[in-house]
């Protein structure tokens, strides 16, 4: 195989066009920067800097390419002919809301969906409306969602529904240029669930089958028929049912309540005869199933002993068949079903090509001739390639972010160890570039979530610029987090400051005892639930932590579970059996905990943040300074939950990399007062 350099710093001439690309993008681009080996100072501007493009996929020709494009507060979409490097069209969304899946309907349409997301940290809030938009005219209208106007179409005699409707994609059919398989939700009633066909064009609907479940939603076969249906009532217990086809009835094949188990379709095969499920284990992880859909035997396919399937790979052809997965406990790796398989042959010679790197195949033309090639890894955010599957032939499209030079990264390594009470805990550490590996001043870093999200072997910013400053990081996925199986999942319920910190102790004393952590400078650190866990680690390890900080954090419990409460049954459920009740709630709460916490805290928030109000961390910051603890904060209006705006990231860096630098003794931010 002849593929151009796989580092972002391929020349240009191994990729014809680039320039005109960056070109288009140079708003998003930005300068070129040049990592140095740590000093004294560490210079911020790679790390502010968003990716170029987040997505990018060819059109089914090969005509175009669709590519998500993020800016300080928004994500748009960008059309570009794929002969010219020229863009033929895109959408501004406007501020907070974002592109989110994109799906190529046709030779030259897209359908997308659009999100919210106020603050970086948010999780994405669906809209539930449907756009199309025109390669050729670059023209975009809204087909259906809470916003739609009746119109009459010209020529076409369809008329839109004007109806109060959440909608996303289920399918978008390949085979037909025309219409795509919709879930509608009628707003304000989560048990009318239905499947429609909507025309990408008109954006007429018509009904395919209502729902036998509450909160449902719908699974194709590989012909583009409804066949699966998952759901769950106000017990949050998840259930599945099938059937036959167009005219058959729905039938309940499992239900979580009685099983003890979620399985979720991932697909059929190309003759409908055999269909796929992801599905849970009462112990271990999740393994992937044959399912007959006549007698409902289930016959195991794969299951890996560490991890979930993160992601399965299908096939190139229009029916998408699954034909393996993606594993992303460690470094990510791939298994497929048969080893022989086109798909599998073509991913071992791209990882061969591509060593040290995690590859995707995103998309291909409909021949399959031509295909886009995503690599990334723990050292660099990524690039992009088109792949010619036939002349085994790659050519550099655009790095995501060509500020970040993989070359003078920190090195990231998997970890493995056990938990007080005998868990297997996974996670990474961050090691300086040039340092020993020992002995070092060191950051836990906890993620957010907390269920069911976990660290990867991925680029994070904050990990590569603590290191930067001269830091070990540690990263653990602890109880409750996701990848891990059902139980380990299920093992963080009512465990907020309990099991769940008790992880991340046993991860921070596992650090000092295989001497790479200086006992005496550690410090705990965390956005969101991390934020949460930064303060009660300080709280139940006075001794252990040399500082905490609080990134847009949630810190009383009984505040969090109020303002959740009420707005649907299955939700209050959820805090039940997810978070607890009653004098738990307050008896884990940092706010009540302030007088046990002896380090210094920085607490850093957003005045709009919805998710994590930031009456949480007024609340934290009185407590403390009524409890006669240290206490620094960093309060910004107009940011929500995680900072959009680069002059507030760079203010928030700058800050933290002091607060750090004054407790435990690295390199604070280049420009920034040195000296203590």
């Amino acid at each position: 195989m002849n593929v151009c350099n796989g580092s972002t710093r391929s020349s240009g001439a191994c990729a014809p066009g680039l320039l005109s690309l960056r070109a288009v993008r140079a708003a998003v681009a930005g300068l070129l920067f040049v990592c140095m080996p740590v000093v004294a100072q560490v210079e911020l501007e790679a790390f502010l800097k968003k990716d170029a493009f987040t997505n990018i996929t060819i059109s089914p020709t090969g005509a175009y390419y669709a590519a998500t494009v993020p800016s300080e507060d928004r994500t748009g979409l960008l059309i570009i002919s794929r002969t010219t490097n020229k863009p033929t069209g895109g959408v501004n969304l406007g501020k907070n809301r974002h592109v989110g899946n994109f799906s190529w309907v046709g030779p030259d349409r897209i359908v997308f969906d659009v999100y919210e997301k106020i603050g970086m940290l948010d999780q994405p809030r669906s809209y539930g409306e449907l756009f199309s938009v025109d390669a050729k005219s670059g023209f975009s209208e809204l087909l259906v969602g809470q916003r739609v106007v009746v119109s009459s179409l010209s020529g076409r005699g369809n008329i839109k529904k004007e109806e109060k409707i959440f909608a996303n994609m289920v399918d978008d059919l390949p085979a037909d240029d025309q219409w795509v398989v919709i879930t509608a939700i009628p707003v304000g009633n989560d048990l009318n669930n239905r499947a429609e066909l909507l025309d990408v064009y008109s954006g007429k609907r018509k009904l395919i089958v209502r729902a036998p479940v509450d909160n449902a939603s719908f699974y194709t076969d590989s012909s583009g028929v409804v066949r699966f249906s998952t759901g769950h009532g106000a017990d949050n217990f998840s259930k599945l049912y099938l059937r036959s086809g167009n005219d058959g009835e729905w039938e309940l094949i499992n239900d979580e309540a009685t099983t003890g188990r979620i399985e979720i379709p991932i697909g059929f095969s190309s003759d409908n005869k055999i269909a796929y499920l992801q599905s849970e284990q009462k112990a271990g992880t999740d393994s992937i199933v044959a399912l007959d859909p006549a007698t409902k035997a289930r016959t195991d396919v794969m299951r890996d002993p560490k991890s979930d399937p993160s992601s399965i790979i299908y096939s190139y052809d229009a029916g998408a068949t699954p034909m393996g997965a993606r594993f992303l406990e460690g470094i990510p790796r791939t298994a497929f079903f048969d080893k022989t398989s086109r798909e599998a042959r073509l991913q071992r010679s791209l990882e061969a090509a591509f060593k040290g790197q995690t590859v995707y195949v995103t998309s291909t033309t409909k021949d399959g001739k031509l295909a886009i090639v995503q690599t990334e890894s723990a050292g660099s955010p990524g690039d992009f390639f088109l792949f010619d599957t036939v002349e085994k032939t790659a050519k550099l499209l655009f790095s995501a972010r060509r500020e970040i030079d993989p070359a003078t990264s920190a090195e990231v390594k998997p970890i493995d160890l056990k938990s007080r009470d005998g868990l297997d805990l996974h996670g990474y550490l961050t090691l300086p570039q040039g340092s020993s590996g020992k002995n070092l001043p060191t950051i836990v870093m906890v993620h957010g979530g907390p269920f069911g999200i976990f660290d990867t072997w991925t680029f994070d910013d904050d990990a590569q610029l603590l290191a930067k400053a001269g830091y070990a990081v540690l990263q653990v996925n602890f109880r409750g987090s996701g990848n891990y199986g059902r139980a380990f999942y299920h093992a963080g319920a009512h465990e907020w400051g309990a099991k769940m910190q008790d992880d991340l102790t046993d991860a921070t004393r596992w650090a000092i005892a295989q001497g790479i952590a200086d006992a005496g400078r550690i410090c705990i650190y965390g956005g969101s639930y991390g934020a949460f866990a930064a303060l009660t680690g300080a709280a139940k390890e006075p001794n252990l932590y040399r500082c905490a900080v609080g990134y847009v954090g949630v810190y009383d419990l009984p505040m969090m579970v109020a303002d959740g409460k009420g707005n649907r049954r299955s939700t209050d459920t959820w805090f039940k059996e997810w978070i607890g009740e009653g004098a738990m709630l307050a008896s884990n709460s940092p706010t009540n905990q302030a007088d046990r916490i002896k380090a210094p805290v920085l607490l850093v928030a957003g005045e709009e943040d919805e998710v994590a109000p930031i009456a949480h961390s007024k609340k934290m910051e009185k407590a403390l300074r009524s409890a006669g603890g240290s206490v620094e904060t960093q309060y910004v209006a107009h940011e929500g939950h995680g900072f959009y705006v680069e002059a507030n990231r760079r203010a928030y860096y700058v800050k933290l990399l002091e607060f750090l630098a004054t407790h435990l003794g690295g390199a604070k931010a280049a420009g920034a007062k040195q000296g203590k």
